[in-house]
């Protein structure tokens, strides 16, 4: 085809070789069929600081893992994009049977996917018996994942965790039983999903109006929610309020729902009908009517024996952290896909008498992106795997990646120009997708309020500001005025916090903002110069601190009078370092 252009277009009188090989199809590769470990030098960088002495018995797998994401599951992914989900509401005797039908593409994934998950049992075991840590490899396995598909991601995640976790702690031994081999292959198996929202208020849980009665150690529950994910599992985490309870958050208790009841005949779960969304299409999405579904409350028993504790909402919200994370890893995700397929299309594409990427502009936009990305990639690991656990940690990365993943996508549309805005090319679907992270488990306001209650409640931003700290400690020697310059930002860090707690209640809310923005800034900065430390001890290099000092000074500095317009230009003197440790092309 390429060839045919050529020949065709040199024969027009201002046409010729040399610009029909701008259009050359076979220049523009993309990031599919790549393998995404090998193009991807951060994440060996994170595998090596992670895995320690089991890192060489987990690269040979986890390249295969990159060979799978950037080949077959990224083109199915497409596939199933183009072709989405449907439901079959009635069978040919027009009984509802509300049968999700997923796409032979989705089908396939999935099997793939599951198959060789790194988070399935045996795999665990397999690493550990090798003495090599699995948890790494599953945050790699996610991150690579949600590059190709985080709508696979969620089919695949929505609440498994939740599912398994509070069933082992309150359900029936027989309902255990049968909630064990539901996720034989894993809690990442695509059976759980967790329902919460209903028409009655979004994020205002407190309102919903779903309903459960008592039978015998089970309960009856009716009810319609509004925005259901993964409508065609078998597992299911439902929020109801019991008769009798209150009506608002504390009557609020979580219940399992399975899509058999015990006696093996179909539960009462009826599917009005699936989403029409902008994205994540691969994730059948829909409005569930639940008409006396047999259910099994997740809480203890009330001193009566019915209903909840009065604390199934905190419990679940506690859960919720790690639906959290893994909202933010599929920005992540999202934000490293756009950055390679921005790479990929500057360096194959000319203008002006040379590639894009040679451009001054251009060269700005991708290191800005490059250290963005790589500064949220730090957040999402650090909150996967850092230790210890921070209360606030997951609302505030997911305030920044999620948030990254819809910017990163937007730039790739415009580094491809029109071509970014026609569905054939692969950065479209990417901001579509993208969009839904700010939504999913709670949109910035939201996550703005539990950086509140983490605050007030339980003084969290105390070990928050700790880990801050203890990350500078961990720079490298020789730039001690980035050290220096996040030092001084966690003092005044401080003092916001403490000055901020003194607000009118309206005026601290409408603050929250800012303020949760500013920990994130903070936050990220401190562990890019961690990571900087590791890198200068383990190999001698400089490009992470080269990175924490761009970020810091965009982040961070007072960029003065003149908006830091005279600042060093390092992101261009130093550009090559840059792009050839973010992306090796192929």
């Amino acid at each position: 085809m390429a060839s045919y252009l050529i020949e065709s277009f040199d024969r027009l009188p201002f046409g010729g070789a040399e610009k029909a090989r701008r259009y050359a199809t076979e220049r523009y590769r993309g990031a599919a069929g790549l393998n995404w470990y090998d193009c991807d030098p951060t994440l060996r960088f994170l595998m090596r600081r992670h895995l320690g002495d089991g890192f060489g018995w987990a690269e040979p797998r986890l390249r295969e893992m990159g060979a799978l994401m950037g080949g077959p599951v990224a083109a199915w992914a497409e596939e199933t994009d183009r072709n989405p989900p449907r439901l079959e509401k009635y069978d040919r005797w027009g009984r509802d049977v509300s049968e999700v039908v997923m796409p032979p593409s989705f089908e396939a994934a999935r099997r793939e996917i599951v198959a060789t998950s790194f988070t399935r049992p045996d795999f665990v075991a397999e690493a550990k018996r090798n003495g090599v840590d699995p948890a790494p490899m599953g945050v790699a396995w996610s991150y690579l994942l949600d590059q190709a598909d985080i709508g696979m991601a969620c089919a695949l995640g929505t609440g498994g965790d939740m599912v398994v976790g509070l069933t082992e702690m309150f359900a029936p031994d027989d309902v255990k039983a049968r909630v064990r081999e539901l996720f034989a292959a894993g809690e990442m198996s695509g059976e759980a999903a967790q329902m919460l929202t209903e028409r009655s208020g979004g994020s205002d849980l407190g309102a919903l109006e779903s309903t459960a009665s008592k039978e015998g150690d089970a309960w009856r529950l009716n009810g319609f929610k509004w925005f259901a994910s993964n409508a065609n599992g078998s597992a299911f985490v439902v929020l109801a309020k019991p008769e009798g309870a209150v009506d608002g958050v504390r009557g609020i208790a979580p219940f399992l729902v399975l899509k058999e009841r015990r006696d093996g005949s179909r539960n009462g779960i009826r599917i009005r009908r699936l989403k029409d969304k902008l994205g994540t299409r691969s994730v059948a999405s829909g409005e569930i009517e639940f008409t006396d579904a047999e259910a099994f409350l997740l809480a203890p028993a009330s001193s009566a024996g019915e209903g909840g504790d009065g604390k199934g909402l905190a419990r679940m919200m506690e859960l919720t952290n790690g639906a959290r994370l893994g909202i933010s890893m599929m920005g992540l995700g999202c934000a490293r896909r756009a950055l390679v397929e921005g790479l990929g299309y500057a360096t194959a594409r000319e203008a002006f008498g040379a590639a894009l990427i040679e451009q001054p502009l251009m060269r700005r936009k991708l290191a800005e992106l490059i250290v963005e990305t790589e500064a949220v990639q730090s957040l999402v690991f650090d909150g996967y795997l850092g230790r210890p656990r921070l209360r606030m940690g997951a609302a505030l990365i997911k305030l920044r990646a999620a948030r990254l993943g819809v910017t990163a996508a937007s730039d790739a549309i415009e580094i491809h120009g029109g071509n970014g805005y026609i569905e054939q090319w692969p950065v479209a679907r990417i901001l579509r997708d993208a969009q839904v992270n700010p939504i999913w488990e709670g949109g910035d306001n939201i996550l703005c309020l539990d950086v509140r209650r983490a605050i007030e409640r339980q003084d969290a931003h105390e070990p928050f500001l700790e880990r801050l700290t203890q990350a500078v400690q961990r720079a490298p020697g020789g730039d001690d005025a980035t050290a220096d310059l996040v030092n001084e930002r966690i003092g005044h860090l401080r003092d916001a916090i403490e000055r901020w707690r003194g607000l009118d209640r309206p005026v601290a809310e409408a603050r929250l903002f800012p303020l949760a923005q500013y920990m994130a800034d903070v936050y990220a900065a401190a562990l890019l110069l961690e990571q900087a430390g590791w890198e200068r001890a383990d190999s001698g290099e400089d490009r992470k601190a080269l990175i924490a000092r761009l970020y810091a000074r965009s982040h961070l500095a007072d960029a003065g009078p003149l908006r830091a317009i005279d600042a060093p230009a390092e992101d261009l003197e130093r550009f090559k370092d840059l792009a050839d440790g973010a992306f090796i092309g192929g």
